[in-house]
């Protein structure tokens, strides 16, 4: 059930850009506005046609620009959340996610609401629904469709943060049940390396870097072109104790983290975002810090960009965390790669939205 698209386009925007997305797999685009992200979901779903493309899903030619296959809209089996949900407001919740349906089953429209946490909320219009709850309405209705892929078009930019933070757990709790590819179009790298499996960095209309989160965020290529600031990495780790003082312990292949109280039980498996200018380095492990995080690593490798910082890329275990520095710091440090190192965070240096669930493996096509 993979995603296979390549589209190439002199207007509205030059564009060339291919990618694969395998069944069960989320992938993010990336990139500032006017990067092309929307038109190549149009593209996918039917609603636009580049001078030179191909789309096949699940096998099937959706579209063949040389071969000249284009098929309509509606044969296309593919759900789409649009940025404002566009649901009918004079129907009910079950009743938009029925109008998706082939055959309208009342009974299937509760099970998809209950799949997005929606139980009891059936019967209310879109005027009678908080913007989160809108927007899982909008999902249960591309679900509803059976679609052969599921492109999530900026869903989260018209809620506010309190609610994306939750919504964006929802998501990855919701992958477990999804077996089709699913495409999130995001300017958000937070958002995109919270819930996505690979990342393609779009920048006018070109791919600038294509591959899982760590791969991209380790290119100075694709930094530059997402922001620089924005440089993170997500940790694996467990959620081990709540603590009384209001924090919980987790831990990972570098040692404990103590973070702002986590929503789980002891056991869950987690990813924290780690922001790179909030990594401290060390050559001995410090005493008499305030920082209660101080993970043992070693140097992979340092890359050097074209201002005065150098990326530390920090091996933990299997994993890695990113340490942006300047060089001046990197040189006293006498920094190489193989040497022993201390990565130090502070505790409220990792924001609530950092954290989330470790993605389960799809289970079925929902």
């Amino acid at each position: 059930m993979a995603l296979e698209l390549m589209a190439r386009a002199a207007a509205p925007i030059p564009l060339e850009v291919a990618f694969r997305v395998e069944p069960g797999e989320l992938l993010a685009l990336v990139g500032h506005s006017g990067s092309g992200k929307t038109t190549l979901l149009r593209t996918v779903a039917g609603l636009w046609r580049p001078e030179v493309a191909r789309v096949r899903v699940d096998g099937r030619t959706w579209l063949d620009t040389a071969a000249r296959v284009d098929l309509p809209v509606h044969r296309r089996r593919v759900g789409i959340v649009f940025q404002n949900y566009a649901l009918f407001p004079h129907m009910t919740a079950a009743q938009n996610v029925m109008a998706a349906m082939d055959a309208p089953d009342p009974s299937e429209a509760a099970r998809i609401l209950d799949l997005v946490n929606l139980h009891g909320l059936a019967d209310r219009r879109p005027g009678q629904l908080s913007g989160g709850q809108q927007q899982r309405v909008a999902l249960a209705r591309a679900l509803a469709r059976r679609p052969r892929a599921l492109l999530l078009d900026e869903p989260f930019s018209a809620v506010d943060r309190a609610t994306r933070e939750r919504l964006h757990g929802e998501i990855v709790a919701l992958r477990a049940h999804l077996a089709m590819p699913v495409v999130l179009v995001t300017h958000d790298v937070n958002e995109a390396q919270l819930l996505a499996d690979r990342i393609v960095v779009i920048e006018k209309g070109r791919v600038v870097r294509a591959g899982t989160t760590a791969e991209v965020m380790a290119d100075p290529d694709a930094l530059r072109a997402m922001g620089i600031r924005e440089v993170a990495v997500m940790l694996p780790a467990t959620l081990a104790e709540h603590l009384p003082d209001g924090l919980s312990r987790l831990d990972s292949a570098g040692g404990p983290l103590f973070l702002p109280q986590v929503e789980g039980a002891p056991g869950t498996h987690l990813r924290v975002r780690i922001m790179a200018h909030e990594v401290i380095l060390s050559r001995a492990r410090p005493e008499g810090l305030s920082a209660q995080n101080i993970l043992a690593g070693r140097v992979a490798r340092i890359v050097e960009g074209q201002g005065p910082a150098v990326m530390v890329h920090v091996a933990v275990g299997e994993d890695e965390i990113l340490a942006r520095i300047t060089r001046r710091a990197a040189d006293q440090l006498a920094l190489r790669p193989g040497d022993a190192v201390h990565a130090i965070l502070k505790t409220m240096s990792v924001a609530r939205d950092h954290v989330t669930r470790a993605p389960q493996a799809a289970r079925t096509a929902g």
